[in-house]
C-alpha cells in the first residue's frame, strides 16, 4: 500500500508541475503569439483559465496559504513511508528540484504578485476573444 501512496504523490507532483508549466509557458506563448500573429493566443477560454490559475496562486500566497496540491502530495508521501523531501522516488526528487525553491514566503508573494500583474497586463494588451470568432472555422478563408 505504501508504494501506491508514493505513486499517487508522484502523480500529484506531475500535475502540479504541469500547472506551473501552463502558467509560465502560457504567458510566454501569448507574447510570442501576439508578435507572430498566432490566433490561439487570443482564445478567451485559454486566457481566462490562465488568468484564473495565476490569480489563484497569487492570492493564495498573499494570504500565506500553502498550495493544496503540495499539502496533498506531502501527506501521501508520509503515508507512503517517506519524508516530504522527495528522497525516495526519481520523479519526486527531480520535479521537486525544478518546482520548489528555498526562499521566504514574502519573496514568493512578491514574485507571484508581479507575475500576476504581468498576466493581467497581457490580458488587456493581447485581448482575448470569446465565442464564434475563436473557432477554427471562423479563421478559415473559405468560411461564410
Amino acid at each position: 500500500m505504501a508504494k501506491f501512496y508514493l505513486i499517487l504523490a508522484d502523480a500529484i507532483l506531475i500535475l502540479h508541475t504541469a500547472i506551473v508549466a501552463f502558467i509560465i509557458i502560457g504567458l510566454i506563448l501569448t507574447w510570442i503569439g501576439y508578435f507572430r500573429g498566432w490566433k490561439f493566443v487570443r482564445n478567451g477560454w485559454f486566457r481566462l483559465l490562465h488568468l484564473l490559475a495565476m490569480g489563484y496562486v497569487a492570492v493564495q500566497t498573499l494570504l500565506g496559504a500553502d498550495c493544496p496540491l503540495t499539502i496533498w502530495e506531502n501527506n501521501l508521501r508520509v503515508k507512503g513511508g517517506v519524508s516530504p523531501a522527495y528522497d525516495e522516488t526519481f520523479i519526486g526528487h527531480w520535479l521537486a528540484k525544478i518546482l520548489f525553491f528555498d526562499v521566504s514566503l514574502g519573496t514568493f508573494a512578491i514574485l507571484y504578485t508581479l507575475f500576476f500583474a504581468l498576466v493581467v497586463f497581457t490580458w488587456f494588451w493581447v485581448k482575448p476573444r470569446f465565442g464564434a470568432e475563436t473557432s477554427p472555422k471562423a479563421h478559415r478563408a473559405d468560411a461564410p
